[in-house]
């Protein structure tokens, strides 16, 4: 039996979110993605498209505290978990530490991958709040970014490690950076 097109139809979900602390409840169909949920369905326009490969990390987001590219994830499997979203980042009208630190170093160009540069690195800090230089470059390995040339986006991360956690022992900070940026 053959089956055109207008035939064929695609199952919608009820689905539950809660994103930024917010609780969400939408209908939607089960083959859009995180990412085209959060934008189209949402109105949660700062995370970006990208590829749609999962190669560009434009569309990174956090799902309990993990960094994670929304676009190769379907909705229906993340119901239950946390999802912060860079809308999500400031608290109230003062912004994040690492929007700051991004905003006065330049590390936020065009801002096209800015979301999912700042999604990452507050995963990085969360997580390790003395990271190294070889620690920020690979955790922010996933994204890309076409304007900067990454020198302004690591010494942001490690301004704003260094706000949030004041108490780090030195020797991690940007002269390091400077001097390997200069070899490579």
């Amino acid at each position: 039996m053959k089956h055109s097109a207008s035939q064929a139809t695609l199952t919608a979900e009820r689905l539950h979110f809660r994103i930024n602390g917010e609780s969400y409840e939408i209908v939607a169909p089960v083959n859009k993605t995180l990412l085209e949920i959060l934008r189209e369905d949402l109105r949660l326009a700062g995370t970006k498209h990208g590829c749609e490969l999962g190669e560009c990390g434009t569309c990174t987001v956090l799902i309990d505290g993990e960094p994670v590219l929304s676009c190769l994830v379907l909705p229906i499997e993340v119901q239950g978990h946390e999802i912060l979203t860079v809308e999500g980042l400031a608290e109230g009208d003062r912004p994040h530490e690492l929007q700051i630190a991004f905003a006065e170093l330049g590390a936020a160009q065009c801002g096209y991958c800015t979301p999912g540069m700042l999604m990452s690195s507050k995963a990085l800090l969360d997580s390790n709040s003395q990271p190294n230089t070889e620690e920020i470059k690979e955790y922010l390995a996933g994204n890309l970014c076409r304007c900067t040339g990454y020198l302004q986006i690591l010494e942001a991360v490690d301004a704003a490690a260094k706000k949030l956690h004041p108490n780090r022992q030195s020797g991690n900070g940007v002269d390091i950076w400077k001097s390997s940026a200069r070899e490579t």
